[in-house]
């Protein structure tokens, strides 16, 4: 199970949000580039790169992310306010991967364009409220359900999922192992865990449900995890 630390930016900073909300914010750090280059050092085996501000339509922080990707050689994902197609591009060129949540549910022709693209290297973020996607960065539902949606996807040719429960974003209360469990039996579904991480078990009960990789945040952030121990895993 791949390891992979997030680095959500704000205003420049390192930041974590509860539930997503930018009033209740915590500040980690104000050099996300050397925060990158430290969860590198420490073996993650990737970075989950957000730009809140992009995903809250308040400003962008490309050169700032592009920055962290070129400082560090391990594989980086990109996410938050990627919703159009020439956006999708610029990312694509200093990432690994892009991650896709309002746009793969809103637009349709753009998603047509997109599923032309490398397959490997997008993934969808179901990003849900008790098993009701949400998008706009958690504030609109999408009036569909988490996993209709995703064998929609999969259909289409998509494999690679960011799977969200925004009550348990932040909160250190224990991962939705209930919906990660029927979400990793979805055939040929790569199904990356996020939300709810408080303490070892936690990142052992995720491997244990068939998650492809796990989110490291507050938890990582307040030493209450390691990558190395998760790594042992």
């Amino acid at each position: 199970m791949k390891i992979i630390p997030a680095i959500d930016i704000m205003d420049g900073q390192v930041v974590r949000l509860l539930k997503g909300r930018p009033q209740d914010k915590t500040v980690y750090g104000n050099d996300p580039v050397e925060i990158a280059k430290k969860w590198e050092k420490a073996g993650a085996d990737m970075l989950h790169v957000v730009d809140l501000d992009a995903t809250l339509g308040r400003g962008r922080n490309i050169q700032l992310v592009k920055k962290i990707s070129g400082a560090v050689s391990i594989p980086v994902q990109i996410a938050g306010g990627l919703r159009t197609i020439p956006l999708i591009q610029d990312a694509m060129k200093s990432s690994s991967r892009i991650v896709l949540g309002t746009l793969a549910f809103k637009d349709r022709d753009a998603l047509k364009q997109i599923s032309k693209f490398d397959l490997q290297r997008i993934v969808i973020s179901v990003d849900h409220i008790d098993g009701s996607i949400v998008i706009n960065g958690w504030q609109d539902k999408a009036g569909v359900d988490l996993f209709d949606a995703m064998r929609d996807f999969l259909d289409i040719g998509f494999v690679n999922f960011l799977l969200t429960n925004v009550n348990r974003d932040g909160m250190m209360n224990g991962p939705d192992l209930q919906n990660l469990k029927q979400a990793c039996l979805l055939p040929n579904a790569n199904v990356i865990a996020s939300g709810g991480i408080s303490e070892i078990k936690d990142v052992n009960d995720v491997k244990a449900n068939g998650a492809y990789g796990v989110i490291l945040g507050k938890a990582l952030y307040e030493g209450r995890v390691s990558i190395q121990e998760a790594k042992l895993i």
